[in-house]
């Protein structure tokens, strides 16, 4: 029976030209042929595939920030936020969750929202910031501004610019909204002090300031 089950076995093998064994050794011949091509690739193209490494001390770092060009010199684990907050005196985002998830921290980046947080410095080069101190230049109120001190749309005033900002962002990409594109678009951003509906409300009467003075050529930013 043994030496009939053995005679079957070598028929198979015959016959599927394959064996687990010579998978195995097919397998590994295959994965090492790969890493060796991938390391001569990398030999003859030593600039694929890595990147420049900097730090862990102050590196040269160039921002953009409102329409100004801001040098400085940080360690490249500095966050967005930080720099502004500490080496540009830009204190209208707040630190206060800082892990993403209240929105306070919220600013522009090539005119979308991001959580300064959570954006290194040295990442936001290249990019257009803006932060609210842009919308108050000269002491004129923005529109989103206004309609939130009309609304009373804030209270302790932790949450208040990064909402502003979101909201202004929003706009941008809903111009005339409903009341529920504005509570379901203003859901990345948390309110302690749960002045919600002040600030949807604030949202649409902005929005109506807002197309006024875009279609009169006054609004700034």
């Amino acid at each position: 029976m043994k030496q009939k089950k053995e005679k079957l076995l070598s028929g198979k093998k015959e016959a599927d030209g394959l064996t687990r064994r010579d998978f195995l050794k097919g397998a590994g011949v295959a994965v090492s042929g790969s890493i060796l091509v991938g390391e001569a690739q990398a030999e003859a193209n030593p600039a694929e595939g890595s990147a420049q490494v900097q730090g862990p001390g102050e590196v040269p770092v160039t921002l953009r920030v409102n329409g100004e060009t801001r040098r400085l010199n940080l360690e490249p684990r500095v966050t967005l936020l930080d720099a502004l907050r500490d080496r540009l005196d830009l204190t209208g985002a707040k630190k206060v969750c800082d892990r993403a998830t209240c929105g306070a921290c919220t600013m522009l980046m090539d005119d979308r929202p991001v959580y300064g947080c959570t954006v290194l410095a040295i990442e936001a080069q290249g990019h257009e910031v803006t932060t609210i101190e842009h919308f108050s230049k000269g002491g004129k109120l923005h529109p989103m501004m206004s309609a939130f001190v009309e609304h009373d749309a804030q209270q302790c005033g932790f949450c208040t610019p990064g909402f502003v900002m979101a909201c202004i962002a929003f706009l941008k990409t809903h111009p005339n909204p409903t009341m529920e594109e504005v509570e379901k678009g203003l859901g990345g951003n948390l309110c302690r002090c749960g002045t919600y509906w002040g600030i949807r409300h604030a949202v649409l009467d902005a929005a109506k300031a807002m197309s006024a003075e875009a279609e009169g050529g006054l609004i700034h930013g």
